[in-house]
């Protein structure tokens, strides 16, 4: 070994060690959005019977909350390119909190309009955080851990999923009047908007480092001068990555705005609360264990395709049970079924902005548009659940994870098409 491989091996490990801070305060964007999308399933329930809605109505929660993300994912991705990621980061931790904050008056309003103001607004936020968090944490290090990153990192995530429906349930649920009903509501907003500002105060003293992406694949001239919106369509691999995490989002929002519909349907005797409980402990803490477990340990032993695939297999089974309606059985598969939905959306979201270069903020925030699905699968399912029962609403995510297991065995493979 020379000595100026030496050198160079201790000049990227210094820059390695750099890079901590930054992916630190990056991670700790996972938790914010991770809480927000928590305290979300519980509101679905909540205006079900403070509102007297049908729950396909109820979704509506979701169809404005999602459909943000899909009406800010390319404004976002623009954000990143001219401004760059701290900036960006900044302003989507500032949209966050004034749309967490806008609650408290609308709790006086006491329309369902006004709440899903509020929620599109703070999705208009989350929009900018994951547009830049997800691919910024896979560039903060080594690329060939890129995958076990952002696992790491939205391990997370599933923490502030876990806080969000046990601090939402515990709160929105403790009123007794309609009154207190619709006062209850703003109370977790409160708090996380709080936090929020703290973590943009962090991130408006830090330094972040600017990372320039560049291309890997040899002779794409195009694509590492500099590129166009039309060159993501030159690889298939990520086309099929916008379609599998569509579906994966639509599945994961469905589950999440019905579980305690079904929870409470399938075994009568738990109450709301006591519904909100086993998604945070039981649903949540398996899928902050399966992200967790999967960036540690699983993605060290298997290929993050495979680890997909083979998770997808296992949900497309669940899934089955769920609809079959097999009491606490069916109830056991569901809140199991997080755990192996737990590293879909990072594993697809590496694999699918892989070898991008300098397309890969634009790639980004094409991917965080597929977040829409989460908008449109509740209302489907309610309206299954409207006309024929809950459980049988479950057979939507039930397709989705199928075609997830084509994307882990097959479609996950990079082409680009000259």
């Amino acid at each position: 070994m020379t000595n100026d491989s030496v050198t160079n091996g201790n000049r990227k490990n210094l820059v390695y060690k750099e890079l901590l801070i930054p992916f630190i305060l990056v991670t700790s964007l996972f938790f914010l959005w991770g809480f927000a999308h928590g305290c979300l399933d519980v509101l679905n329930k909540h205006f079900q019977e403070l509102l007297s809605m049908s729950k396909a109505k109820s979704a509506f929660v979701q169809l404005a909350f999602y459909g943000g993300y899909f009406l800010m994912a390319i404004p976002a991705g623009l954000l990143m390119s001219r401004f760059g990621y701290k900036r960006g980061i900044i302003f989507g931790l500032l949209t966050f909190a004034a749309g967490a904050f806008l609650m408290l008056p609308a709790t006086r309003i006491q329309t369902f309009g006004s709440f899903l103001f509020c929620l599109f607004i703070i999705a208009c936020g989350l929009t900018c955080l994951e547009t830049a968090a997800n691919p910024y944490t896979t560039v903060l290090g080594p690329p060939e851990f890129g995958a076990r990153r952002i696992n790491f990192a939205q391990s997370f995530n599933g923490l502030g999923w876990i806080a969000g429906p046990l601090v939402g349930g515990m709160l929105i649920f403790s009123g007794d009047g309609d009154e207190n009903k619709f006062a209850s509501i703003a109370l977790p907003y409160l708090l996380i908007g709080t936090l929020v500002l703290i973590v943009a105060v962090l991130f408006w003293r830090a330094k972040l480092p600017e990372i320039k992406e560049e291309s890997t694949l040899a002779g794409d001239e195009s694509i590492s001068s500099g590129g166009k919106l039309r060159d993501l369509l030159k690889y298939k691999h990520f086309i099929l990555a916008v379609i599998a995490l569509f579906l994966y989002v639509a599945a994961q929002t469905g589950v999440n705005s019905f579980f305690i519909n079904y929870v409470t349907e399938e075994i009568p005797s738990v109450s709301n609360q006591e519904a909100a409980k086993i998604l945070g402990f039981g649903g949540m803490g398996l899928f902050w264990l399966g992200r967790f477990s999967g960036s540690t340990l699983f993605m060290r032993i298997m290929r993050p395709n495979r680890l997909l695939a083979l998770y997808a297999i296992m949900n497309v089974v669940t899934m089955a049970l769920v609809v079959a309606g097999l009491g606490w059985v069916s109830v056991v598969a569901l809140f199991s079924t997080y755990f192996f939905m737990s590293v879909m959306f990072p594993t697809i979201f590496a694999l699918g902005i892989k070898d991008l270069g300098a397309l890969t903020k634009r790639g980004s925030s094409i991917l965080i548009m597929t977040i829409v699905g989460g908008a449109i699968c509740p209302v489907f399912m309610g309206w299954i659940a409207d006309i024929s029962n809950m459980a049988l609403g479950f057979i939507v995510p039930m397709f989705c994870f199928a075609y997830i297991v084509f994307f882990g065995l097959q479609g996950y493979r990079v082409k680009v098409v000259k």
